[in-house]
């Protein structure tokens, strides 16, 4: 006879590893509840900024870092010839 040994799987053996809500999906969370609830008079944009303010930052930070790589292939274009 042979024994087998059972192996308990916990959170951590999972492949999947979850951060959570994170920090501005909660803020997001706590201003729409705070404006449903009339706590605050603040228009949806504001209420909702904690999701489009990352976005829109990381969309800048990807423009910006096309326009870097655009004056950089233009200059070295022009100083190659």
């Amino acid at each position: 006879m042979t024994s087998r040994k059972r192996r308990r799987y916990t959170m951590s053996d999972s492949s999947s590893n979850s951060g959570g809500i994170g920090f501005t999906g909660a803020l997001a969370i706590l201003f729409i509840g705070l404006k449903l609830g009339g706590v605050i008079s603040w228009s949806w944009l504001w209420v909702l900024s904690p999701l489009w303010i990352p976005l829109a930052i990381g969309v800048a930070f990807l423009l910006l870092l096309g326009i870097g790589a655009l004056i950089a292939a233009l200059l070295s274009a022009i100083f190659d010839q």
